[in-house]
């Protein structure tokens, strides 16, 4: 009797722990912790807060445990300032686009457990930079189990922007010569790999620490710039270039070591700079407006085709 009795009491225990365990998992998906910027400016501005709210999903969104997120250039610019216009409304913001972890809610064809890694859209008011990131099903893919969440959450921004620029804007073909100036940043390291592997001969621009870890990406050729002239350094014309750093010299490097009917893709666009100072009803149109002026200048004086990726 007396051992029946404890027998249900151990059970009503066991059932009481599980209620209190699903009610502090569910607990734990309803607010996470999170690195929120609550203003513009250096890193220091940066706050790990408790118990910021995790959204209910809409149709076709995962909420992802994140086990691993990466730094991107974006963030950093995002962090300081940039696109001030935009985001300074809805301020504190949490950053981040990378992400590698796995599924703990879903509304896709996702299944819960299931590990993924992918990236959020540039303009995505919620960052990665968190406990559990919303992504969307299109913004996510599975992870190989050969790579590792750190690994995984270092490839989808910069390795999506590099083929967007090699395969979706200047079509490379295997047999053509690209050239990356920034060849050792993320962006740059990816465009190497996606330009070797499409059977491209590959020269890239990178600083004295990143030589050997380009030349090792397969480029045929790694251009110190803090050494080296980049133009005198190249020999030949090339039928894409993709300018990681954007700034007036590199630019004009870039579009004269192009062939006529060559294409020239820089990062750095002046539409989120130009919104800030104007506004977005003035600064928006004003920034199209340039690229296209650009665009058609290019065109008409090089014979050569120009694309923004932000």
């Amino acid at each position: 009797m007396w051992g029946r009795a404890a027998a249900r009491a151990r059970r009503r225990i066991a059932g009481a722990r599980t209620a209190s365990t699903a009610a502090a998992a569910e607990e734990e998906k309803s607010s996470c912790r999170a690195v929120v910027v609550p203003r513009f400016g250096g890193p220091e501005v940066l706050e790990v807060r408790q118990g910021v709210p995790v959204p209910d999903l809409k149709p076709g969104q995962v909420l992802v445990r994140a086990r691993a997120v990466s730094i991107n250039p974006l963030d950093l610019r995002m962090r300081s300032g940039y696109g001030r216009s935009i985001f300074e409304p809805i301020l504190p913001l949490i950053i981040g686009r990378d992400i590698s972890g796995e599924v703990v809610a879903t509304t896709s064809s996702f299944t819960i457990g299931q590990e993924v890694f992918g990236a959020l859209h540039p303009t995505a008011i919620r960052g990665t930079y968190t406990d559990y990131a919303i992504l969307s099903q299109d913004e996510l893919t599975p992870k190989p189990s050969t790579l590792t969440h750190v690994e995984a959450s270092a490839i989808p921004f910069a390795a999506l922007t590099a083929w967007r620029a090699l395969h979706g804007s200047a079509r490379i073909s295997e047999g053509q010569r690209v050239l990356v100036i920034g060849g050792g940043g993320d962006v740059g390291q990816s465009a190497v790999q996606l330009a070797v592997a499409a059977g491209c001969s590959v020269s890239a621009t990178c600083g004295t620490q990143s030589i050997e870890q380009v030349l090792s990406l397969g480029a045929e050729k790694a251009i110190d710039y803090t050494a080296e002239d980049t133009e005198s350094a190249v020999k030949g014309k090339f039928d894409a270039v993709l300018d990681t750093i954007g700034e007036p010299e590199t630019e004009r490097v870039g579009i004269n070591v192009l062939r006529r009917g060559g294409h020239y893709m820089t990062l750095q666009g002046e539409a989120a700079v130009l919104a800030d100072r104007y506004g977005l009803a003035v600064g928006l149109p004003a920034a199209t407006a340039a690229l296209l002026k650009k665009q058609m200048q290019y065109r008409y004086s090089h014979g050569i085709g120009l694309d923004l990726f932000e």
